[in-house]
Formats: structure tokens, sequence, C-alpha cells
């Protein structure tokens, strides 16, 4: 019979695994939403972000949420963090494995496409602003080596990168399990069967 901790790694690692399907999905849909979807600058950028932020942090608080309800609605801060942190490490790589055979397999030019339209609504705007040609061009210059320097998957690269993201996640984990520890009571019984007063 497993007991409390294996329970919860293993359910961390399972609700990790979907939690990561929703956040592949919501990626994709970004990198259509601008490549496709968006005519303008700020509707481009704001759009992903509010997805990638209050979407995502939701749907992390819901899986937070049923994690805890099926190991018995109880668990130490460690317990939680141990549990939270396996379900964020294991949406993060299997988030991380599909964008890597999406770009590779689905959309190759997945980079390019979304510089063109990045350049392309940042330029519109500028214009629209009356800005200088030099500080377009300035500004252009910027968002294709921002790009550009994404297409960098150097193994020294990937290796910093994927340090980098597994402590951000630990910290995540650590803020989420302060906000969804919960201790067991001290009784299980009602008060009156667990502290019953003495019969004279």
């Amino acid at each position: 019979m497993e007991n409390l901790d294996q329970l919860i790694k293993k359910n961390g690692a399972t609700a990790g695994l979907l939690l990561g399907v929703i956040v592949l999905a919501l990626g994709i849909f970004d990198f259509y939403y601008m490549t496709t979807m968006a005519t303008s600058f700020w509707p481009m950028v704001l759009v992903p972000f509010c997805v990638s932020v209050i979407v995502e942090i939701g749907v992390a608080i819901l899986f937070c949420n049923d994690l805890r309800k099926k190991i018995g609605g109880f668990w130490t801060f460690r317990q939680a963090t141990t549990g939270i942190f396996i379900m964020f490490l294991v949406a993060y790589l299997v988030s991380y494995a599909g964008n890597m055979v999406f770009s590779k397999v689905v959309e190759p030019n997945m980079l390019d496409k979304m510089k063109t339209a990045m350049v392309s609504a940042t330029t519109d705007m500028m214009q629209k602003q009356n800005a200088s040609q030099d500080k377009i061009d300035e500004s252009i210059a910027k968002t294709e080596k921002s790009f550009d320097d994404q297409k960098d998957q150097s193994i020294g690269k990937i290796a910093k990168s994927l340090g980098i993201s597994i402590i951000v996640i630990f910290v995540f984990a650590l803020i989420f399990a302060a906000f969804y520890k919960k201790e067991k009571p001290l009784y299980d019984l009602p008060l009156d069967e667990a502290d019953p007063t003495p019969v004279v």
C-alpha cells in the first residue's frame, strides 16, 4: 500500500502530465494568434501575456486544489512543496519537449514567422505614432536580434536555460505550497469524542 509521500509524488507527476499538455496547447494558440490572427501591436503582446500568465496561473491553482483533494485534503508544507514542484517540473518538461517537436516538425519556421509578425506590428505602431525612421529601424533591429538569439540551441545554452527554469519552478512551488499547505488536525474525531468530559 502506498504511503502518503508516494501518493503525493505519483499524483503530482500525473497532474503534471495533463498540466503540461494544457500549457503546450496554450503556447501553440499564442503562436497562431500572433502570426495569423492579431492585427496590431498591443493585442499581439497582451493576449499571449494574458494567456501565459492569467490563464496558466488559474489552471495551476485548479490543479493544486485537485492535487490536495486527491491525497486526502491535508499535507504539510514540505509535502505540498514536493507535490507541487513535481507537478510543475513534469508540466515544464512536457511543454518543453512538445514545443521542440512542434517547432521542428509542424512549424520549422516558427521563430521566423513570429519575428516577421512582431516586426510588422511594431513598425505599424511606430509609424502611427509618427516615430522617426531611425527609431523604427533601431526597434526593428532589437526585435530581430531577440528572435535570432533564440535560434542558438547549443548544449550549454539549453543546460543553462533548464537550470534557471528548475530554480524558478522551485520558487513557484514554495509560493504555492505556502498557500496550499493544510496540516491535519490533531484529532480526527469530533471534540466531544476526542476530549470527552469525565463522567463523575
